[in-house]
């Protein structure tokens, strides 16, 4: 039995998220069902983390085992032409057992896009937020301070989330402009589900001006989602990908490219 890591893209539009469900298109339904095809046995994944339904990847990390001899590029090229357009297979390599792509994470990177203008984009429909009000990425930037280190994150986690704890560390928060867009890069250890869309929804209370920058720590502190802001659109989403020990010798995630 060999384990293999792999590195999966995908554009989360269509799909009912990442975990498979019963009766309902997912993306790790899809790409089981393409290495069952390259492996002549049933494949089972494991991944770095579930998104949601509509949230993009640059890099979700799955690992699989099987006893299919194939080489590194046949369970590429095997996979990618069983996959559809919008899901696809970037590479694949053979690790020791003691692999897991969730577990072994050490650090998990996300990066949230908003188009900030008075009108909506065709274009960027389903790929970045819109957000009609002007946004101050500065006023966002010093709220978002608040956030890193080691806290109870329960202002920021969804009522049905099932972690058992609500404790997370945030190790960067950056928001940035770029034309018209803002920029929200996060990176963690681990993240609560809609922690992120959460997190954005927030600081954009303080981007509009209807909320001052300390308002975020109070938030924060008072562990009631009831408090904070809404959750941002799943279409601006993106997992940029986890990092692992280096002892494993996996590909980096990737520099995201958009915005440029």
């Amino acid at each position: 039995m060999t384990r293999y890591a792999a590195g999966v893209e995908y554009i989360g539009t269509g799909y009912s998220g990442w975990q498979a469900l019963s009766g309902r298109q997912t993306l790790q339904a899809e790409l089981e069902r393409a290495l069952a095809r390259v492996a002549d046995h049933p494949v089972f994944t494991t991944a770095a983390g579930r998104t949601d339904a509509g949230v993009h990847a640059l890099q979700q990390v799955v690992h699989f085992d099987t006893d299919a001899e194939r080489s590194d590029y046949a369970w590429l090229l095997g996979t990618n032409s069983n996959l559809p357009g919008d899901l696809s297979l970037r590479w694949a390599q053979a690790v020791p057992l003691t692999f897991h792509a969730r577990y072994g994470a050490i650090e998990r990177s996300y990066r949230y896009v908003i188009h900030n203008q008075r009108a909506r984009s065709a274009l960027m429909l389903n790929r970045a937020s819109w957000w009609p009000r002007p946004l101050d990425a500065d006023a966002m930037q010093l709220a978002a301070r608040a956030l890193i280190g080691e806290h109870d994150f329960s202002a920021f986690r969804d009522s049905q989330c099932q972690a058992p704890s609500p404790v997370r560390e945030l190790r960067r928060v950056e928001v940035r402009r770029v034309r018209d867009f803002i920029v929200v890069d996060v990176v963690g250890n681990a993240f609560l589900h809609h922690m992120v869309r959460n997190i954005v929804g927030t600081l954009a209370e303080v981007g509009q001006g209807r909320r001052p920058v300390e308002w975020v720590a109070a938030v924060l502190a008072g562990r009631d989602r009831r408090e904070a802001g809404i959750t941002a659109p799943a279409g601006g989403l993106y997992f940029v990908g986890p990092q692992y020990p280096a002892e494993f010798a996996l590909p980096k995630p990737p520099q995201p490219w958009f915005p440029a």
